[in-house]
């Protein structure tokens, strides 16, 4: 019997939230980090019907910091769903930060409807003014059409030149209204007003070929940019041929072996006596990727007083801001240090410079004093970690006193793995930083070394940790007290701990409990090696408070003011 075949079905009408996954999954975004609420739930609905896995934060500033972890490790563009007023708001930190240490975001953030915006409607903010001065670019989708471009805008932007977040306001009627596939974009972007400069002038690189073939003292200041092109083995290469030192930026760790022989360690106002003076003492300052901030610099009056100046920067603007630029390179620093290396220019003899640093070296080491009776310092627990971990870890951490001594006793392997806050210095970053981090690289011992104070303001994540079982480790130095700021209070200010002092502290081990994780309570060196070293080579998530010495200060210290050779703390009093 003949039976009428069924009309085909008609095609699925698509509403803006559905867009926005496809064009997420059109991005290859694999991990989406938020916090849901009234103004986002089309798109929270949207994702459920999909396979990209979302990580639910318990606060929006975890998934934030979470997203920064994730991208800085990754590589990738990290991605942030918030919900409008307060959700956004509470994201505003996370692209500050992001901002100023160039991290690859883009951030969704609900909003109410059209019809209702600047009538002070429920959980109203004005997200895109409050965000302008704070981001690459923000967008604000005014019609469901314009969804699909402005996404892929906002990822070229965020990913492209210099690396940062851009914010996409979606109100909640752009997300419900119908879309029409024939307003679908093709994924190409257009944006003449957009040209980020990539390959370097030929004439430049020619000048700067010439200046290292005769400098005498010449040295490489490499920081965050050199890991953002992943350029760390081409910088290795200019270092090695020319056999110039190799000193970082906070952010820049990571880009030469920590042990490499070339390496002097960290510059700036708790960097290392022989890099300091060895950027006041050169002949040529090679900077690739790094923007001279005043943590580095100290006195600009007085710094690298010596020195012909190599900037190498995707970012125009930042070459000559601070420190004169007698050859300005203004491309990606991959493609500039392959320019470099072709143009196969003679050796200059920088024998004797590199033995002058090497006597500063044994002359002028990172030092602490240690004693049984004094207690469990800071330093040694970094060095302990370290040793157990054969410096292959990928280390976070917030801002202070626990960010310097990881950065000084820490030393790195492989580039992209020191994930820390730098020019927003932001408390609360590290632990939701190493989750993040732990989910790009999930083969990683990732260990989050943070402080008392920043550890309680995002403590909440713990949660992650018991739900998903996230092997992180995280390593309180806690010596009660705002660490950095007890230790200015000291140096600056007669030793007056305005509220800097934290005497009464949950028991960090029974707080673990309570999220069904392991803990550890450390108070002596002898026990930091046995239970450091078991805490560091479990394949569970592990808490782990190390009671450190209180009064402990980060030297050496170049005081505000000052030039880089007028450190305080060199040598032992």
């Amino acid at each position: 019997m003949y039976e009428e075949p069924e009309a085909s079905a008609a095609p699925k009408q698509l509403d803006g939230a559905d867009v926005l996954i496809e064009t997420l999954k059109k991005h290859q975004v694999e991990v989406v980090f938020g916090y849901p609420g009234g103004a986002v739930l089309p798109i929270y609905d949207a994702l459920h019907k999909n396979p990209i896995r979302h990580i639910l934060a318990r606060h929006e500033q975890g998934a934030i910091h979470a997203a920064e972890g994730y991208a800085r490790v990754s590589g990738k563009v990290g991605v942030v769903i918030a919900t409008s007023g307060p959700g956004a708001t509470n994201v505003v930190t996370g692209i500050a930060d992001a901002m100023m240490d160039s991290i690859p975001l883009v951030v969704f953030t609900g909003q109410v409807a059209t019809t209702v915006i600047g009538t002070d409607a429920f959980q109203e903010a004005d997200i895109i003014s409050i965000t302008q001065p704070i981001t690459k670019h923000n967008y604000q989708v005014k019609d469901v059409a314009d969804l699909p471009r402005i996404v892929n805008e906002a990822f070229h932007i965020a990913s492209t030149g210099r690396p940062g977040p851009v914010v996409v306001d979606i109100p909640k009627n752009m997300a419900t209204g119908i879309f029409s596939p024939t307003d679908e974009t093709t994924g190409e972007v257009n944006l003449p007003g957009y040209q980020p400069t990539t390959t370097p002038n030929f004439l430049q690189i020619q000048k700067a070929a010439n200046a290292i073939s005769t400098a005498k003292q010449p040295l490489i200041l490499a920081g965050a940019g050199v890991l953002f092109a992943k350029a760390s083995d081409q910088l290795v290469k200019l270092a090695e041929k020319y056999q110039i030192p190799v000193t970082n930026t906070l952010l820049g760790l990571g880009t030469i072996e920590g042990n490499h022989p070339l390496f002097i360690g960290m510059a700036g106002m708790h960097g290392t006596y022989t890099a300091n003076m060895a950027i006041q003492t050169c002949d040529l300052l090679i900077n690739v990727g790094a923007r001279f901030d005043d943590r580095l610099t100290g006195n600009l009056a007085h710094f690298a007083p010596n020195a012909k100046v190599i900037h190498i920067d995707i970012d125009p603007a930042e070459i000559g801001k601070n420190v004169p630029t007698e050859i300005p390179i203004v491309a990606d620093a991959k493609e500039a240090l392959l320019a470099l290396l072709e143009q196969n220019a003679p050796n200059g003899n920088t024998a004797a410079w590199l033995e002058s640093l090497q006597i500063n070296q044994e002359e002028y080491p990172l030092f602490y004093e240690a004693n049984e009776e004094k207690g469990l310092l800071p330093q040694q627990v970094v060095e302990l970690i370290h040793e157990y971990t054969n410096g292959d870890a990928v280390v976070t951490t917030d801002v202070g006193q626990h960010q310097m001594w990881a950065a000084q006793y820490y030393k790195f392997n492989q580039p992209h793995n020191w994930v820390t806050s730098g020019g927003l210095g932001t408390m609360g970053f590290g632990f939701p930083a190493a989750i993040g981090a732990q989910l790009a690289k999930p083969e990683a011992k990732v260990v989050s070394i943070v402080g008392d104070a920043g550890f309680q303001m995002t403590l909440q994540e713990l949660s992650l940790l018991q739900e998903m079982r996230i092997p992180v480790k995280i390593v309180i130095l806690n010596n009660q007290a705002l660490g950095m700021v007890r230790q200015w209070q000291e140096t600056f200010h007669g030793e007056r701990y305005s509220h800097s002092l934290i005497p009464v502290q949950p028991d960090f081990v029974k707080l673990a409990a309570a999220y069904d994780l392991k803990g550890y309570k450390i108070e002596s060196y002898e026990d930091a090696k046995v239970q450091l070293k078991e805490a560091l080579e479990s394949d569970e998530p592990v808490l782990i408070d190390c009671r450190v010495v209180q009064k402990e200060k980060v030297y050496p210290m170049v005081v505000p003011g000052t030039a880089l050779h007028e450190m305080i703390g060199v040598k032992p009093e």
